[in-house]
């Protein structure tokens, strides 16, 4: 009989999206989904915009144009401490995600088990079951989103293959401290782990806190692979811009692979991501600093005026709130009653969590336009959950 493939039974469709489509049903306001609303800088619209009349219409190098790749690699020099030949160790890809599932399918063999830390991103357990690696899942207490190393030590095994850390995570928010990566850095060497990281929110940090990258640690270039982008610090998230960096001999597999999946990121949005990259100046990444630490204090101070508490994020620009208290048995249940009630929707916690606390939070996210967000605070506050 034909059916589809075995890989598929163990996926299923992001309730990310899931949620996004029950909130235009409902004609609600989407906070679930992180799209980011903001507006495009210019500098990086005319860099794309000029790309088209200049002729890059056509595929570019698997890695990507040398344009970006140059820009990453001053970029990584300049702000995460970490030095990268752009010719040999930086793959532009799909998005983050793409650079991610490109490494994952790699470097990883069917069977061989990666750390990751609950809440974790879905679209990272998703990435390792497509490649039928086996996720092995740390459990982090909110509010403060810690963890024990003798949890870590629990669950490594000889098949363990690699570690991921999200900082600044999604959906947790939690930011890792340069102490926390060094107690990382010694496990992953102590296990001979590669170290995948997520670093898209790079730029979103809070309370003066500094993003510190694990391969600017002594002794993790060699196994570490740097994932990162540019949809949400441009606001581009359609445009699917995202890059890996690793050491030569890892990043040719993975580039490989990205050529498989992908063949090579939109041309024209390289450009302008790489232009942007280029010519926008420090203030422009301290004023989106800025900008979302105002936006997070005042969707947390209506979520908390509402009777729903906030874990509050120490950096992205999501929001993991408890709605223990609402009508329901499941996350998916009371997100769709906060829904009906409100018109607000966020994503039910069993999509970042294993075990059953998810249940008890919804994640939203206040990447959203001031005025947008100012009536999805108006809608939770006067409609008391």
């Amino acid at each position: 009989m034909r059916t589809v493939s075995r890989r598929m039974t163990d996926l299923a469709q992001s309730e990310i999206r899931a949620m996004t489509q029950a909130c235009v049903s409902a004609k609600g306001l989407n906070m679930a989904q992180g799209v980011c609303d903001t507006p495009v800088p210019s500098i990086v619209l005319e860099g794309a915009e000029r790309a088209i009349r200049d002729g890059y219409n056509v595929y570019t190098r698997f890695d990507g144009l040398p344009e970006l790749r140059q820009a990453i690699a001053e970029k990584l020099e300049r702000y995460n401490w970490m030095q990268a030949d752009p010719e040999t160790d930086i793959t532009v890809s799909a998005g983050a995600t793409g650079a991610f599932h490109s490494a994952c399918a790699a470097l990883l063999n069917p069977g061989d088990e990666v750390i990751l830390f609950e809440p974790y991103y879905q679209y990272h357990i998703n990435a390792l079951v497509a490649v039928e690696a086996v996720p092995l899942v740390v459990s982090m207490q909110p509010p403060a989103w810690s963890y024990s190393t003798r949890q870590l030590e629990e669950v490594v095994t000889p098949r363990t293959k690699a570690i991921i850390v999200n900082s600044p995570g999604n959906p947790s928010g939690k930011v890792y401290s340069r102490s926390e990566l060094e107690v990382l850095a010694e496990f992953a060497c102590r296990h001979d782990l590669f170290v995948f990281t997520d670093e898209m929110y790079e730029y979103f940090l809070y309370d003066g806190r500094r993003h510190v990258s694990m391969a600017s640690l002594p002794g993790m270039a060699e196994r570490t692979i740097t994932i990162s982008g540019y949809s949400k610090t441009f606001s581009v998230t359609g445009w699917r811009i995202g890059y890996s960096v690793a050491s030569r001999r890892w990043a040719q597999a993975i580039g490989a692979m990205n050529d498989l999946l992908y063949v090579c990121a939109p041309a024209p949005l390289q450009m302008g991501v790489a232009r942007g990259i280029r010519e926008l100046p420090d203030s422009f990444y301290e004023g989106l600093r800025q900008e979302y630490q105002r936006k997070r204090e005042r969707f947390c101070r209506a979520l908390s005026q509402a009777g729903i508490t906030p874990s509050v994020p120490q950096g992205a620009y999501y929001v993991l709130a408890d709605v223990s208290h609402l009508p329901g048995q499941t996350g998916k249940a009371r997100a769709m009653f906060l829904l009906d009630k409100t018109g607000v929707a966020g994503v039910p916690g069993e999509a970042f969590f294993r075990s059953k606390v998810g249940a008890d939070f919804i994640r939203f996210s206040y990447a959203k336009t001031d005025q947008d967000l100012e009536e999805a605070c108006r809608r939770l506050t006067q409609t008391r959950a």
